[in-house]
């Protein structure tokens, strides 16, 4: 292969080496990208281990594709895979972290995970406004399977009210409490904040009523509904009227904020570097704004949970 090309899939994910579709990227098809998504790239949730014909065909293609070294761009999942196929010897791989949750160990940021902030903190700024009008108890759900980076960061941004995430279980009485304790000093409106995998005290209950039974090829629970039974909750103990806006994809899209920007090309240019001299097995990382590596392992052996003393400032404004 010429030197300094880089070949992608041009089916998403591991699709590309499973199907030996793949393309080269050059100079020429890569300028101009830099206000497009990372997903520009493809994206998927197949876990190739699930089956040993899968692993066989990723082998195949890429030894006869000639490619030196695989640079796998993703979250948890996405590295597990990599890290799983460069330890039985089939891809010289290095990561690079992509994650909107920022729940990857052994670096401060992942890139993408700024702009699902921004998003997400300027629809809070635009709901204060029906939340204050009309004196509504305004639930806001973003993402956050297992941790709740999206929603401390984006509800400080953003004013929140109260902040609720899946480190924590939610308490429902004590929240109708505050809520309630809020109108009587006047405030006729709250802002609420909810990771989308948040959990409540008994998580029978959630469970029941969440439909978090279903999983996708990794084993990861796919919750669904926490908003919802918060604001029917909040309904039911107050009286007060609550609406829930889900966020969802929303956060995942649109053009990446300038810290994503340069933080992904910073990632880029460290992984080139790391092909270079053959360290394999690692994942480029931020650490006190400075460039290194960490073992693909360290990032992905446990979840980045949610700094406690960070959650500690938002709750400085719980129900004020």
């Amino acid at each position: 292969m010429q030197e300094g090309y880089v070949v992608t899939g041009v089916k998403n994910g591991w699709y590309g080496l499973i199907d030996n579709d793949m393309r080269i990227l050059d100079l020429k098809s890569t300028s101009g990208i830099l206000d497009r998504g990372g997903t520009i790239l493809g994206t998927s949730r197949i876990n190739p281990f699930r089956d040993p014909e899968l692993i066989k065909k990723i082998k195949e293609n890429y030894q006869r594709s000639g490619i030196d070294a695989l640079i796998a761009v993703g979250g948890e999942d996405t590295l597990k895979v990599a890290l799983g196929l460069y330890k039985e010897g089939i891809i010289n791989v290095v990561g690079v972290p992509k994650s909107i949750d920022n729940a990857l160990s052994g670096t401060d940021y992942a890139f993408g995970f700024d702009t699902a902030v921004n998003i997400a903190t300027e629809c809070i700024d635009r709901l204060h406004t029906t939340a204050e009008s009309h004196h509504r108890i305004m639930v806001i759900e973003v993402m956050g399977r297992y941790t709740g980076w999206i929603a401390v960061e984006a509800g400080i941004a953003g004013g929140a009210d109260m902040v609720l995430i899946p480190e924590i279980p939610i308490n429902l009485n004590e929240l109708c409490d505050a809520i309630s304790n809020r109108h009587k000093r006047g405030k006729m409106y709250s802002i609420i904040i909810v990771s989308e995998g948040a959990v409540l005290e008994g998580e029978s209950v959630f469970a029941a009523e969440a439909e978090r039974t279903q999983v996708d090829e990794f084993g990861n629970t796919r919750a669904r509904g926490i908003g919802e039974i918060i604001a029917r909750k909040i309904e039911q103990e107050t009286s007060y009227e609550a609406r829930v806006s889900v966020l969802g994809y929303i956060q995942r899209g649109g053009s990446p904020t300038a810290f994503d920007r340069i933080l992904g090309t910073r990632f880029g240019v460290k992984a080139v570097e790391l092909v270079q001299q053959g360290k394999f097995g690692k994942m480029v990382s931020l650490r006190a704004n400075k460039m290194t590596y960490v073992d693909i392992k360290e990032a992905v052996e446990k979840r980045k949970t949610i700094d406690p003393a960070l959650y500690d400032i938002a709750k400085v404004f719980f129900a004020e």
